[in-house]
C-alpha cells in the first residue's frame, strides 16, 4: 500500500511537471512568434501611418482630388507638391530639422522639448517647441496652401487634425481631422464630407488680428465669415474645435509665423 501510494505521488508529480513544463513552453514560442510578427510589421505599420499622414495632408490642401486613391499616386502628389518644413512655435521661423523624424506627441510628453502653454483653452497640457508645417506649391512652384497641423481635446481625448489655409494664412482651404476617439454620430462627425464642406472660404482672423473662428451653436449666419455649424448634439466636441483653432492660430501657436510671414509671404 505504501509503495503504491508513493508510486502514484511520484507519477502525479511526473505529469504535472511534464504539463507545467509544456505550457512554458506553448507560451515562449507564442511570445517569440509575436515578437517577430510584431518586428516585420513594424515597417510596414509606419509606412501606412505615413501614407495616411499623407492622404490627409493633401485633402487638407484640395490635393487629394488629384490622385487616384492609390498609394503610389498619393506618394507622387505629395512628393510633387508637398513641401514640409519645421518651424519653432515661439519666434514662427523656420529652423534646421527633419519633418519626418519629428514626433509632436513624443516632444510633448519631453519637459525640455515642450512647455505647458500659459493659456491651455485647447486642453494640450504641454506644447512642443517646434512645428511641422507644411507649403503646398502650385505647377509653378508658387506656394498656395499652408497646411497647419492641430491638436486640442474633444469629449474623450486629444483630438488631431489639419487646416488648409490659402496664401493669405488666413482663409481656410478646409479642416481636417484624422485622430479622435469621438462618439459615432455625435462629435465623430467632424469626419461628415458634409460638415467639412462648411469651412472654404471661412476666416480665422478678424481685422484685428485676433482668431476669431468658431463653431456656432444653432447654426452660423450666411454672413458670418468665422462662423460654422457647430455638431448637432456634441456641444462639448464642438466647444474643443473652438478653442483648438483659436488656440493654435493664436500666440502660443501658429500665430507669430502667421504674423511673420502673412506681409511677404512664404514662398
Amino acid at each position: 500500500m505504501l509503495n503504491g501510494g508513493l508510486l502514484a505521488m511520484s507519477s502525479n508529480k511526473e505529469t504535472f511537471g511534464k504539463t507545467v513544463g509544456f505550457v512554458i513552453a506553448v507560451c515562449l514560442v507564442c511570445a517569440a512568434l509575436v515578437s517577430i510578427s510584431a518586428v516585420q510589421l513594424k515597417p510596414l505599420q509606419v509606412e501606412n501611418k505615413l501614407l495616411d499622414q499623407q492622404t490627409k495632408i493633401l485633402e487638407a490642401a484640395g490635393l487629394l482630388s488629384e490622385t487616384d486613391g492609390t498609394k503610389a499616386s498619393v506618394q507622387a502628389t505629395f512628393k510633387k507638391f508637398v513641401e514640409a518644413k519645421m518651424i519653432d512655435l515661439n519666434s514662427g521661423e523656420f529652423i534646421e530639422g527633419d519633418p519626418e523624424l519629428f514626433d509632436e506627441r513624443r516632444n510633448s510628453r519631453d519637459a525640455s522639448k515642450s512647455d505647458k502653454p500659459k493659456n491651455d483653452i485647447a486642453g494640450i497640457n504641454r506644447r512642443s517647441h517646434d512645428a511641422v508645417v507644411y507649403l503646398v506649391r502650385n505647377e509653378s512652384g508658387k506656394v498656395n496652401t499652408v497646411v497647419l497641423p492641430i491638436i486640442g481635446s474633444g469629449l474623450w481625448d486629444l483630438m488631431y487634425g489639419y487646416v488648409g489655409l490659402e496664401s493669405d494664412l488666413n482663409t481656410i482651404r478646409s479642416v481636417v481631422y484624422s485622430d479622435h476617439k469621438e462618439t459615432p454620430g455625435l462629435g465623430a462627425e467632424v469626419m461628415n464630407p458634409n460638415w467639412k464642406a462648411l469651412w472654404p472660404g471661412k476666416k480665422i482672423y478678424d481685422n484685428n488680428g485676433v482668431a476669431k473662428v468658431n463653431l456656432v451653436k444653432g447654426g452660423a449666419k450666411a454672413n458670418d465669415i468665422h462662423g460654422v455649424d457647430a455638431l448637432s448634439g456634441a456641444t462639448l466636441t464642438s466647444n474643443g474645435v473652438t478653442r483648438t483653432l483659436q488656440f493654435w492660430f493664436g500666440e502660443e501657436g501658429y500665430g507669430p509665423f502667421v504674423t511673420k510671414y502673412r506681409a511677404g509671404g512664404v514662398n
